[in-house]
């Protein structure tokens, strides 16, 4: 029998950029990873429960452009 250890809520969120850092005026969203400047310049310092909240937007987000 296997045991898996569960996920834990604060690991480390991996950051969406996809290397493709262009700022689109319309939205002012990242074209690359829909991110405002604001969150791409605070990813290093958001809580791990940030950057989750954060990455739930772009989804929306993906959706509207």
């Amino acid at each position: 029998m296997s045991h898996v250890a569960p996920i834990k809520q604060d690991a480390e969120v991996a950051s969406p950029c996809v290397d493709v850092c262009r700022m689109d005026a319309a939205s002012g969203y990242c074209e690359g990873c829909r991110r405002s400047l604001e969150e791409i310049a605070c990813w290093s310092i958001y809580t791990p429960a940030e950057k989750r909240a954060v990455l739930a937007l772009l989804s929306a987000r993906n959706k509207l452009l």
